[in-house]
């Protein structure tokens, strides 16, 4: 089996990449003193947090995908449980990522020993003045990939990611993000699009870019939106196990029968801890290291 590759959001999921509270948070102490300036909702409980990432990652289990797990590291804090954002996987190896938000800006580097550890090679990384984050970065097949500009992903950044991609791919799309609440709020491509089968993608599509939205139609993809009261409480994030089927945050019922309408199996996990109060998904929570689409 191949160590690693994952050109896709919506192939099965084989290895994942994940971080937990008790690494992340370290202890309630931690978390006190540091929620409000992560811009955290609120303080999460630190022993409901364990409690809930037990369940998040049984279910992974039983879906048959090996997990390999980052270690606490003294140059990362509370955000590093949302371990999407500091690397990219590509067919060639890993991407590290030069982080928009100033305070995770150790986590490239830690997630990069831990992946040379494991087999992964480093392919490159985004450098000086250029910022992306992995929440910004969306396939939509093998060979077309999109790409934020925002608070968090820069032009300069997605022209360093198209030139460590070279003829990996046929063209990188950047889509411009609005500014919605502003720099210190996080924003990604992924908090209004998760594509969940080859031609299917959960959408949010009252903030998305025109041109981007177009596209999505034009290489065929449904688009299941989301309604407006279940936005704010993370409908638009949805993982993909596998095509067709999904790990979303329980509490979004309407957009649950959506999905479920056009024939996917959705599976829910309690996020209120680790999931609401830092605004990080399933999506979020886990970096596919290999996925299963070829």
């Amino acid at each position: 089996m191949n160590l690693f590759g994952s050109q896709s959001e919506v192939g099965k999921i084989k290895k994942v990449l994940l971080k937990s509270p008790a690494s992340a948070f370290i202890d309630s102490g931690i978390i006190d003193q540091h929620w409000n300036e992560y811009n955290y909702a609120a303080a999460p409980d630190y022993s409901e947090a364990l409690n809930e990432y037990d369940s998040f990652v049984k279910i992974l289990k039983d879906h048959g995908i090996e997990i390999n797990f980052l270690p606490e590291h003294k140059n990362t804090g509370l955000d590093s449980i949302y371990t999407r954002d500091p690397v990219i996987i590509t067919n060639n190896g890993a991407i590290l990522c030069n982080m928009g938000k100033v305070l995770r800006e150790g986590e490239p580097d830690a997630a990069g020993e831990e992946l040379e550890k494991i087999g992964v090679s480093i392919q490159g990384r985004i450098t000086g003045e250029g910022r992306i984050e992995g929440g910004d970065v969306v396939w939509l097949n093998e060979r077309l990939v999109a790409v934020a500009e925002g608070y968090r992903s820069n032009s300069e950044g997605i022209r360093q990611f198209e030139t460590l991609l070279g003829d990996s791919v046929d063209q990188v799309i950047a889509v411009p993000l609005p500014h919605w609440d502003g720099p210190d709020d996080v924003l990604h491509i992924m908090s209004m699009i998760s594509p969940i089968d080859e031609d299917l993608a959960v959408v949010y599509s009252r903030l998305m870019a025109v041109p981007f939205r177009e596209k999505l139609l034009e290489l065929g993809f449904t688009l299941i939106e989301v309604p407006d009261d279940e936005y704010l409480t993370m409908a638009c994030n949805v993982l993909a196990l596998e095509p067709g089927v999904c790990l979303m945050l329980e509490g979004n019922p309407k957009t649950k029968s959506r999905i479920e309408e056009h024939g996917c199996k959705v599976i829910t996990y309690k996020g209120d801890e680790i999931s609401r109060k830092g605004a990080g998904g399933p999506t979020c929570l886990t970096r596919p290291i290999h996925r299963e689409y070829h």
